[in-house]
């Protein structure tokens, strides 16, 4: 047995409130639970109860065994003064007060179903399997599943958000600043993701700003601030960056990164990091005000035509500033553009519009549901388990579960597992 369940008993109630009693027979009446404490001290706040027709108020711990009260130290924590009973699921040691009373204790294994404890024990001894309940998830109810994973979204969206508002505070709510970081970010996908945002993060955005209306003044700015200049490369082009980025880097008194953070290493050539780079310079260069147009896009196929950019010339025969290759367009496809909009765009949106007092939430899920399913190894593995994906909001959605609660066993606060525990037998 776990704490963590007996925690979701009492929260839930889920045990036999008749004729219950405490471990000296005092007949106890719970009014009130009280609040989960977050903090330390006790793990329920203001609860209120009638112990032998007396009401009490005040607080409530919870062990798996009375004796954990010791093991804890509890005894000699003045935070724990005020507690007005002690449930446990074995009451294998009494537990005294300051006044030497004996401290009213609820063992629960008296009260709680045993369906109900047979299910979690079975879910938790899963622990070993992908998800613990993946030979039952696919029974689960599609209305339930669907709101569920409305749930899951957003709190993602709001995980999402922490490093959006961390960027706003530094940047004194610069919002192109910290669209251009995200961007990066995200250009740089998941080898190259930490790099990226450490060429965004290299230098004042304040610098970008005054050299996006020339393409070649930018190109040296950010090719030169990713260390990709340093070498000794006989092209015109490649040259000609290497001295306007000198002049740059004494002019603002920049420090690049070294070029060998940047992984080419197993990757597609449309995703070298200079590549991206390249792209990246593009779609800054078209679009100097580019948050504010992306925030009035209205449909898919504006955010489309808004990244629909052309690179240099140049980038269009090299995928490295070393060798030429086959001329080819290198635009962003619109898988990579759908990525974008996930990570970056709808972040950012949700940050904007909910600073200003809203945030429209059939707005952003008619967005997110507009734009595929992404391929993964964990959408993969739902489908395995019959649970598929028509959009990039399940998948999203379906990402948060398994990350931030399969991964740690949080199945008492997934609606997936309560329904599990409570209507289903666990096999």
């Amino acid at each position: 047995m776990k704490e963590d369940f007996l925690h979701y008993v009492w929260l839930h109630m889920l045990f036999s409130t008749q004729k219950i009693t405490t471990t000296n027979n005092e007949s106890l009446n719970v009014i009130k639970v009280g609040m989960p404490n977050t903090n330390s001290g006790p793990d329920f706040l203001n609860t209120q109860l009638q112990i032998n027709a007396q009401t009490w108020v005040g607080n409530v711990e919870i062990h798996v065994k009375s004796s954990d009260w010791y093991l804890h130290q509890h005894e000699s924590d003045e935070n724990y003064d005020a507690v007005i009973l002690h449930v446990v699921w074995e009451h294998d040691s009494e537990v005294f007060m300051k006044n030497n009373k004996a401290l009213p204790t609820l063992e629960l294994c008296h009260y709680v179903d045993k369906d109900l404890s047979d299910n979690y024990l079975n879910l938790v001894s899963k622990r070993m399997k992908w998800i613990p309940c993946e030979k039952e998830v696919a029974t689960i109810d599609s209305f339930l599943l669907k709101n569920w994973m409305e749930r899951l979204y957003f709190e993602r969206l709001e995980a999402k958000s922490i490093l959006v508002n961390q960027l706003l505070e530094e940047s004194n709510n610069d919002y192109e600043a910290v669209l251009f970081k995200l961007l990066a970010k995200n250009f740089g996908l998941k080898v190259n993701g930490e790099a990226f945002f450490k060429l965004a993060r290299s230098f004042d955005y304040s610098i970008l700003r005054k050299t996006c209306f020339d393409e070649y003044i930018l190109t040296s700015l950010l090719f030169g601030q990713a260390g990709f200049l340093e070498e000794d490369i006989q092209n015109k082009y490649f040259l000609g960056l290497k001295n306007e980025y000198e002049y740059l880097k004494h002019k603002y008194q920049l420090k690049s990164l070294k070029k060998n953070q940047f992984q080419f290493f197993r990757m597609r050539p449309v995703n070298f990091p200079t590549v991206r780079i390249a792209q990246l310079i593009a779609l800054m260069h078209t679009h100097q005000n580019l948050f504010s147009k992306l925030m009035k896009c209205s449909s898919l196929n504006d955010f489309y035509n808004l990244f629909l950019v052309e690179i240099n010339n140049f980038w269009k025969e090299h995928y490295t500033f070393e060798t030429t290759s086959k001329k080819s367009s290198k635009r962003l496809t619109k898988s990579f553009i759908d990525l974008l909009i996930i990570n970056t765009v709808i972040p950012l949106k949700f940050v904007f519009f909910k600073s200003r007092g809203g945030v429209n939430e059939d707005d952003i899920l008619n967005l997110i549901k507009e734009l595929k399913p992404e391929k993964n190894s964990v959408i993969s593995k739902f489908s395995e388990l019959k649970i598929t994906s028509e959009n990039a909001f399940e998948t999203q959605s379906l990402l948060e579960l398994k990350n931030n609660y399969c991964e740690k066993y949080r199945c008492l606060e997934c609606a997936i597992g309560n329904d599990l525990l409570r209507n289903n037998d666990i096999l």
